[in-house]
Formats: C-alpha cells, sequence, structure tokens
C-alpha cells in the first residue's frame, strides 16, 4: 500500500469550478442516486480524448474507459500533492481489488512537455500495477482538460529549468457508455472513496 517516492520540482494544486462543473440535478431515474452523497454530480463532464499511453500508443477514451474508471489529472513532478492523491486513488483501487470489485486508475498529465510516455508509464507502475498513464501533444492535453472542465496553468521556469504546474485536484469516476457519475475532492480518505465507488459498481 505504500508507493509514496519522490517526484522533484514543486507544484501547487487548485480547485476550480467547484460548486459550477457538476451543479446538475439528478432525476428520479438516476441509478446512482443512493450512492450520491450530495444531489450534484456529473453533468456535463467528461467526453472523448485521445492521447499516449507509456507504450507511445495513442489511444481513445474507448480504449482506456473499458471498465469503470478513476481519472485524475496530475504532473509527476509534483513533490505532495499528486502523489498524495495518486496514492490514494490506488489505495482506494487495492480496497475495491480485495472486494472483487474491479476499477481502472488513470493518471493524464497536465505537464506534458516533461511527463514523456515513458515517464508516466513509470509513474503509474509504481503507484499500481493497473494504473494508466498518458500523455500526448499539448494540444491533446487541453483537449482532454477541457472535456473533463479541469485547470491546469504552468508558471514560468526558474534558473534550473523547474516550474510548478497549478491545477486542479477531481478525481473523476466514470462509467463505460454512461461517462462521469460523480467526483471526489482530494480531501476523501481511501475507505470512504472505495466504499463510494463500490456502491455505483454494485448499481450499474
Amino acid at each position: 500500500m505504500k508507493r509514496m517516492i519522490a517526484f522533484g520540482a514543486v507544484g501547487v494544486a487548485a480547485v476550480f469550478l467547484a460548486g459550477t462543473a457538476f451543479m446538475v440535478l439528478r432525476g428520479e431515474d438516476d441509478a446512482y442516486a443512493s450512492c450520491r452523497s450530495s444531489q450534484v454530480a456529473g453533468g456535463d463532464i467528461g467526453g472523448p480524448f485521445e492521447l499516449v499511453n507509456g507504450a507511445g500508443e495513442t489511444v481513445t477514451d474507448a480504449d482506456v474507459i473499458s471498465e469503470p474508471a478513476l481519472i485524475y489529472f496530475g504532473y509527476t513532478s509534483c513533490p505532495d500533492v499528486c502523489p498524495l492523491d495518486v496514492d490514494r486513488n490506488a489505495a482506494a483501487t487495492e480496497i475495491l481489488d480485495e472486494r472483487g470489485q474491479s476499477i481502472t486508475p488513470v493518471f493524464i498529465t497536465v505537464d506534458p512537455e516533461r511527463d514523456t510516455p515513458e515517464v508516466v508509464g513509470d509513474f503509474a507502475e509504481v503507484m499500481h500495477p493497473r494504473m494508466v498513464g498518458l500523455t500526448g501533444s499539448p494540444e491533446q492535453v487541453k483537449a482532454a482538460s477541457q472535456a473533463y472542465r479541469t485547470y491546469y496553468k504552468a508558471h514560468p521556469a526558474d534558473e534550473n529549468g523547474e516550474y510548478l504546474v497549478d491545477h486542479s485536484t477531481f478525481s473523476y469516476l466514470v462509467m463505460p457508455e454512461e461517462g462521469v457519475v460523480d467526483f471526489f475532492r482530494r480531501e476523501v480518505r481511501p475507505e470512504q472513496m472505495a466504499e463510494s465507488i463500490g456502491c455505483f459498481l454494485d448499481q450499474s
């Protein structure tokens, strides 16, 4: 369960569009109503993307989200926020594995300049053997970020070429052919996340 390693550089997380991106009320036909902690979730969030995996292969959202997936946008050089969040997601995935429930944890970089396919592949493998690391061209990453309404902004590099990237820190639960069904803030613990996701899997 301990995958914490140092990834260098410095990172700052920014919460973006909280309270607006997910303000879509679900009706009585919502099959997942009993699984939600509130009455707002989902909405016009998520959509098609084309990115590059750790093997250097171009993949689409259909390739990656072949089972329920937990998607997080971050960057591997982040020293604190991203490793903690991704580790939390991996821990929740392991709890679900122990219960006989499977999801695919996904890490999408917002720093394609430094996060090559090899870098995101290694990062994902360290965190969880089933985690998928994705990168791409700046245009591909921007399109994926926009689809999920995430925010990121790189700071100017210092004299050593290092820089921060501000970014939103939501984790999105995405169901195949359904899209985003819920999201998790970074303060949610692995046990809470697994319990909530398990409910969605039971209802799907």
